[in-house]
């Protein structure tokens, strides 16, 4: 992990949205020149791509020495791992499969990586954010527990997510993996998760609540603070539209968690608002089942913590470890029988955890070329 940080190779990358792509250059998980911004014209794809190359090159033009690879995330469908961008509903022009790393690679003469935003987001926290700083807590805390996975989540227009197993980052076999967006939503199971979490569902909870219709209910941000008292609106509607988000959200992390076993850090900008959805999140996902005869047993097997709370996160940091007698023997050993997750809010910001995370992918990728 510490080589990524002190590495000096340089790689372009990209943070593409929907109206805008950014571009910057990464050396040692850090900005290597000044970002710029290109309009994303996902409408017209013959402008579109020639954006995406003007923004490159002039990017590349500031370099302080030769960029090794470009690394960046982009919506999909697609297939990823060979560059292939398919039917995106926030840049229309893509339609029918749209070769955009080979092209890259054609015109640049660099490796090219594309990846999903919720892959490179995790990936980045799991280099440079929440996971290594819960193990670094862990170890002042004189407890000997050190994580390895992680799950992530991006709450905005979209309901993102991405797995990192032991430093490698989970994809899949048809660049599919993490897909929650499409997990069941706990409030209404005919619709997908990303329906209760995301800026529409907060915007439509808010006009349900309220009594309004959709096209006046303010953006989640403005919501935030009405539901804080600091903005004129309904503040009842407010702390209930983040509370169903809440659910949505906790309901989704632990049936994702229940096979993955790990930390899990939010990311996003709804995150901003984690104080008005987590207690939600958190009493979901530590909720209890029904069983055909009627008792109640816990819904995970691990108990879920809310690293953003100072009494829960001493708790998790706790060391619970006893010592127990080997059979037959006078020998003793470790065990802890409190096994334990969390859940955190990013510790570097969305954006940068993606650029992170492009960067780490491209050096694993290129090392991995020059074995």
């Amino acid at each position: 992990m510490a080589t990524v940080q002190s590495d000096r190779r340089i790689v372009l990358t990209l943070d593409a949205g929907g109206t805008n792509f950014r571009f910057s250059a990464v050396r040692g998980a850090k900005p290597a020149v000044q970002g710029i911004s290109m309009p994303a014209n996902g409408h017209d794809l013959g402008l579109c791509l020639k954006n995406i190359v003007e923004g490159f090159s002039q990017v590349r033009a500031q370099c302080p020495a030769d960029p090794v690879a470009i690394s960046f995330a982009f919506p999909g469908p697609a297939d990823f791992p060979n560059g292939i961008i398919g039917d995106l509903g926030n840049l229309p022009g893509f339609r029918g499969g749209v070769a955009l790393g080979p092209m890259l690679r054609q015109k640049f003469g660099v490796p090219v990586f594309i990846n999903n935003d919720g892959d490179l987001f995790t990936y980045g926290e799991a280099i440079a954010g929440l996971l290594p700083h819960v193990n670094n807590l862990l170890q002042q805390a004189g407890n000997p527990k050190r994580y390895k996975n992680l799950f992530g989540v991006t709450l905005g227009t979209g309901f993102g997510a991405g797995i990192v197993r032991e430093g490698r980052l989970f994809l899949g076999d048809n660049s599919l993996g993490a897909e929650i967006w499409l997990l069941h939503n706990k409030l209404d199971p005919a619709m997908n998760a990303e329906e209760g979490a995301s800026i529409r569902a907060i915007r439509r909870s808010y006009a349900s609540v309220a009594g309004i219709p959709f096209e006046q209910s303010p953006d989640p941000k403005a919501i935030s603070q009405i539901a804080l008292g600091k903005h004129p609106g309904s503040k009842k509607a407010a702390r209930e539209a983040f509370r169903r988000l809440g659910l949505v959200v906790g309901d989704a992390l632990a049936q994702a968690l229940t096979l993955v076993d790990g930390l899990a850090v939010i990311g996003g900008g709804i995150s901003g608002a984690a104080p008005l959805f987590l207690p939600a999140l958190m009493k979901e996902m530590n909720s209890t089942y029904t069983a055909p005869d009627g008792s109640r047993f816990p819904r995970l097997t691990a108990k879920a913590f809310n690293l953003e709370s100072v009494n829960e996160r001493k708790a998790f940091l706790m060391n619970s470890a006893l010592k127990i007698t080997v059979p037959g023997t006078r020998r003793k050993v470790k065990y802890d029988p409190v096994p334990r997750i969390g859940v955190g809010i990013s510790r570097l910001g969305t954006s940068e955890a993606v650029a992170i995370g492009a960067y780490a992918f491209a050096l694993q990728k290129l090392d991995n070329l020059c074995l």
